[in-house]
């Protein structure tokens, strides 16, 4: 199944080049990471055969998986000082986002194409001791390469949706010889951590041997913002100047969710005409339509990266698009009311745990699959709101924006949960060392 498996994905790529190609071209995405994708990798990040270094290798696809993880990647470095810790990614916003917070890191790179002679290009440039995957990301002759190598692989902060399971599960009706890969390229794994008890019966039912499979928490319970950046510093000081003016961050939105969200703030501004939204789309490749969208609906738009240090907020603007990448959670603390993106449209949602570490009540839409098991924590919790479309969402802002011991309480309560659900980061990290402990032994 391997081979076919390699087939299908190099047909796949083959077929999709094209696509890839032209945004390449017009949007400078894709080809400049071609080569550390194929392996070839840059020279400082291989091993120096006269004095090797052992290597902890962790792999975080995206800007999520990369913030949930960071504070396990800086335990590691500490505790393991005499190691090379490297991280890869796999999308470009997640590359640069770590060289700008993993400075603590020995090298970053782009994540392997899954091709068994590029894996295997990659394993021997790196010789890894461990390698940590951030959620359930499961390459299968990646995989393979790393039992073949003898490096242990965990996964930490694994999840899989009932969707997921569903899905795969259907496949595996259709062509029956499937199971069986499931279950082989499951059995690679050294050991996978799951955010919760569903999600860890979902990858047994998989097919993932039980005794490998634990459930340690949510990483992202255990974020912690850094210093705030100068910009949301700027930003703070320019509303301290305009008092009465109410703060609303729309974050991580995403395509076809912009009108919406503005159409909610439209309505806030009927009764709190000062106020100003800050629009955070999830992707680069949206800031400017989501600029345009806000400009022809009638707002006065300032695009996060024209303004300068020196400059003033103006009273017209009521549109703050925040175009940069790395400074939406510092945000978070100045909002008066947030709202969480990618959930009134079928997105999956996104992390609603910054907002809460603030004390900000996290507000969604119902489209939270890749966050059901929290979103429902906190729902039951009294530390949550949902709303279903752009006018429940517009009414729930309005209503919070009037009556502040709510908004408060609410806040109150989605901090006490995320205080109560800390300690995953640690759980991984004596995982881990058990892992290196008996590595060290038997080598």
């Amino acid at each position: 199944m391997h081979f076919f498996y390699s087939l299908l994905t190099a047909a796949a790529l083959t077929l999709l080049a094209p696509y890839f190609l032209v945004r390449g071209l017009r949007e400078g995405k894709y080809l400049h990471s071609l080569r550390e994708r194929f392996g070839f990798l840059p020279r400082a990040l291989g091993t120096d055969s006269t004095q090797p270094r052992k290597t902890i290798w962790l792999h975080a696809v995206s800007v999520g998986e990369l913030l949930a993880g960071l504070p396990l990647a800086r335990a590691l470095g500490e505790q393991y000082a005499d190691h090379r810790l490297l991280i890869s990614t796999t999308t470009r916003t997640a590359q640069e986002l770590a060289r700008q917070r993993c400075t603590f890191a020995d090298g970053i790179f782009y994540f392997p194409l899954d091709w068994a002679w590029v894996v295997r290009r990659v394993f021997d440039a790196l010789r890894p001791n461990l390698v940590v995957i951030l959620e359930t990301e499961l390459w299968p002759n990646f995989l393979r390469q790393a039992r073949r190598a003898a490096v242990p692989v965990v996964f930490v902060n694994g999840r899989i949706s009932e969707r997921s399971l569903t899905r795969a599960l259907r496949l595996a009706r259709w062509c029956p010889p499937l199971r069986t890969f499931y279950r082989r390229v499951l059995e690679e794994g050294t050991l996978y951590l799951m955010q919760s008890e569903a999600d860890a019966e979902r990858l047994r039912r998989l097919g993932a041997p039980g005794e490998r499979v634990h459930v340690a928490g949510n990483l992202k319970f255990d974020f912690e913002p850094p210093p705030p950046p100068a910009f949301v510093v700027w930003l703070e000081q320019q509303l301290a100047r305009q008092p009465g003016r109410p703060l609303l961050v729309a974050g991580s939105v995403v395509a076809g969710e912009e009108e919406a969200v503005l159409e909610a703030f439209e309505q806030v501004r009927r009764q709190w005409p000062q106020a100003l939204l800050v629009l955070a789309p999830r992707k680069p490749e949206r800031f400017a339509i989501a600029a345009e969208l806000a400009v022809h609906r009638g707002h006065v738009v300032r695009r996060r990266s024209q303004l300068g240090a020196a400059a003033a907020l103006d009273h017209a603007a009521d549109v703050l698009l925040l175009d940069s990448m790395g400074e939406l959670a510092a945000l978070y603390r100045l909002a008066d009311a947030v709202f969480i993106g990618g959930s009134l449209v079928p997105a999956g949602g996104h992390n609603l745990l910054e907002p809460a570490w603030f004390g900000r009540v996290p507000i969604f839409g119902p489209h939270m699959n890749n966050f059901r098991a929290v979103a429902d924590a906190f729902l039951q919790a009294g530390a949550a709101l949902c709303v279903r479309d752009a006018a429940q969402l517009g009414r729930v802002w309005t209503e919070l924006l009037a009556d502040r011991a709510r908004r408060e309480r609410l806040g109150q309560a989605a901090r006490a949960l995320l205080e109560q659900n800390r300690g995953a980061t640690m759980r991984a990290l004596k995982a881990i060392t058990d892992i290196l402990a008996v590595q060290a032994v038997r080598r």
